[in-house]
């Protein structure tokens, strides 16, 4: 079962932006400059056939997804589907508050961001647990489509898919549909499924944590450690290859592809970068 799952980082632009103050779990919508950044993102991607869309139900998450879809060649009519556990992570007392609160307040605990939680926000651990949740919710996912897919068409017609369209992922030569090059000498596999994930900063660094300690995701070569722990541009976008032996979901193999990738930030604004406590 092979899967691949894109995932859009969102932070903070919006109005809060703009006088610097911890908007990450505020629910606001996004900035001017938000929206053109989400038109990048939709032009971005437009060639990719997603088959599942899942956004965070924060309304700057919900329009960024929407603006995606709308823009995309392949499935401007696909259903997006809003589930709670990709909220951004929670800040309590924090919220809504100057970034320099945060600072001074983990600061007269004796402690840094982001690991310092301030009163009624959410630990790393516990985003991680949320994170985590999700992810195997992805899995089982896949794992049905793939189920539905063979009792429907059988595995022949799975693996030759020569009549579908194809799209191409704008930072590959590979195509989504209807394979995806492997590294063994050009040989072709079938996406099961293509899954558009539109979440947040802080909880996507949480999330991808998971995958490189837990799950052992295997990263670019090129990758250095200052660019995996780097903060993601908004809209950033990061691409995983998520294989199933045999169907199992409990050790799932994962390869990224890149990882906060921002080339079509390049003519937008640069009201993009986070303030890096998160």
């Amino acid at each position: 079962c092979l899967s691949s799952v894109c995932c859009l980082s969102l932070y903070c632009v919006t109005k809060f932006k703009k006088d610097e103050r911890n908007s990450q779990g505020v629910d606001e919508p996004l900035s001017a400059t938000g929206f053109k950044q989400a038109d990048a993102a939709g032009l971005f991607l437009s060639n990719v056939k997603f088959t599942h869309v899942f956004s965070s139900d924060l309304l700057r998450a919900k329009q960024t997804a929407a603006t995606i879809i709308g823009k995309n060649k392949f499935c401007k009519d696909l259903e997006i589907k809003y589930d709670a556990r990709l909220r951004e992570r929670k800040y309590g007392v924090a919220e809504g508050r100057p970034l320099t609160d945060l600072k001074a307040m983990a600061k007269a605990a004796g402690e840094q961001c982001p690991a310092f939680t301030p009163s009624g926000g959410e630990t790393l651990d516990e985003v991680r647990e949320r994170a985590k949740d999700f992810f195997e919710f992805l899995c089982q996912l896949a794992v049905e489509v793939e189920q539905k897919e063979r009792e429907m068409h059988g595995a022949a017609s799975r693996s030759s898919g020569t009549s579908e369209e194809q799209s191409v992922f704008p930072w590959t030569n590979h195509c989504s549909q209807p394979g995806l090059s492997s590294d063994n000498g050009g040989a072709s596999k079938i996406l099961d499924a293509n899954i558009l994930v539109v979440s947040h900063g802080a909880y996507m660094r949480n999330w991808i944590g998971y995958f490189v300690s837990d799950l052992k995701c295997t990263l670019p070569a090129n990758l250095t450690k200052s660019q995996l722990s780097s903060v993601s541009p908004n809209t950033g976008v990061s691409h995983f290859i998520i294989n199933l032996q045999n169907g199992s979901r409990l050790e799932p193999e994962i390869r990224c592809v890149c990882l906060n990738q921002d080339s079509h930030l390049v003519d937008v604004g640069a009201e993009c970068v986070a303030q890096k406590v998160f």
